[in-house]
């Protein structure tokens, strides 16, 4: 597995990327780091950083065969469904969506998501169900093969039966803000993909705007990159104070260390994926928005201390780690923005804030944590010794 960190961040300027592979940090050291979508660095602002939702994921529990261990991430039921007339029931087969928006089921995802979210909490059940059985049986399956397969395997006919959904968190919308050319306010670092806030999505993500992230703006943020490293030479005596990453092993820190600070790894992501669940979900409140923050900082806290108290140092990193540091930075992002944009817009829906404020219709932007109060997992990248990665 590759991931990308950013490294040596000077004046503003950075002069390369950290690359850990299959357990070894490589270092290339460049002007003109390109990142995607692989987490979201602090030291270039972040615009209205949100966490979309997909309003129908299939839902294993109403599954006549339940899958023996649980997925790692949800199998959607693409929104292509509901355009080719699929109509959503609530588990009485009473048609809801019509009592939320005169578009029904075709209207936005938002609307849907939280649409079926009210009746889950409404009716007290986990899953709606999800009909194109009326459709022929030939279309269906020319259509959508790879869910009436997935769905075959668990017990379930489509061209005879509901699909049982529920929406799941699924998508970043938003992120490191970028210009045209995929350029941040760091000189020499260009985003491209769903780590960048291009402006393309507005409110909501399109689905068809993947293309337009993935291929146009990669293209676009490549080729300034590429024209930046020929025409700069890079003075390197600043980067050289940096000290350099050091990856974990049993070695350094003995088998048990290791076990024991993978184990707590794993355990703080799923709590702080069920933080985010509960509190930052599809309708959010300025309580509950306050009450993620304060429980995210007492995990990460807890997360860092037993790291440190257990040996770990702050240039050592190990995969786990730098991801589990990417979800915190994240989250809190999310939260932050959230809390900063005092109305309803989109997939930010907020019961304090209801409505949409035509005068806010302006980015949130998030700028970097001081390094004196950041902690270790989102610090800002300085000049120190003490930290060499985000």
């Amino acid at each position: 597995m590759i991931s990308f960190f950013p490294d040596r961040v000077t004046e503003g300027m950075t002069h390369g990327v950290l690359v850990l592979l299959s357990g070894q940090i490589h270092s290339k050291t460049s002007l003109g780091g390109y990142w995607r979508w692989h987490g979201y660095g602090s030291s270039s602002s972040s615009c209205d950083l949100k966490h979309g939702f997909h309003p129908t994921a299939l839902a294993d529990e109403g599954l006549p065969i339940k899958p023996q261990t649980a997925r790692e991430n949800a199998f959607l039921i693409t929104e292509a469904v509901r355009g080719d007339g699929g109509i959503l029931y609530n588990l009485a087969m009473e048609r809801f969506m019509p009592v939320y928006d005169e578009r029904a089921e075709l209207a936005p995802r938002d609307v849907v998501a939280r649409s079926i979210d009210d009746q889950l909490k409404k009716r007290k059940e986990k899953y709606v169900l999800l009909d194109i059985s009326h459709k022929p049986r030939e279309k269906i399956l020319a259509h959508f093969p790879n869910i009436a397969s997935e769905c075959l395997k668990h017990g379930l006919d489509i061209t005879r039966q509901p699909i049982p959904v529920v929406p799941a968190a699924h998508y970043m919308c938003g992120g490191v803000r970028a210009g045209l050319q995929g350029e941040t306010n760091v000189i020499g670092l260009f985003v491209a993909g769903e780590v960048a806030c291009t402006g393309l999505h507005g409110a909501n993500r399109l689905a068809s705007n993947s293309l337009l992230e993935a291929l146009v703006f990669a293209r676009r943020a490549v080729q300034p990159s590429t024209e930046l490293m020929k025409s700069t030479r890079l003075d390197l005596t600043a980067s050289e104070k940096w000290s350099r990453p050091v990856v974990a092993t049993a070695r350094s820190l003995g088998e048990d260390v290791i076990s024991k600070i993978l184990a707590l790894t794993r355990e703080v992501r799923r709590e702080l994926q069920g933080v985010m669940w509960k509190y930052v979900g599809i309708v959010r409140s300025t309580t509950r928005l306050n009450t993620a923050e304060r429980k995210i900082a007492e995990l990460e806290a807890k997360w860092e201390t037993f790291l440190f108290e257990h040996g770990w140092e702050q240039t050592v990193v190990a995969l786990e780690a730098c991801e589990m540091r990417n979800l915190f930075c994240c989250a809190k992002l999310v939260v932050s923005s959230a809390l900063a944009r005092h109305e309803s817009r989109g997939l930010h829906y907020t019961t304090d804030f209801p409505f949409v404020e035509e005068s806010k219709r302006i980015p949130t932007i998030i700028l970097p944590s001081s390094p004196t109060t950041a902690s270790w997992s989102s610090r800002q990248l300085q000049n120190i010794s003490s930290t060499s990665l985000i």
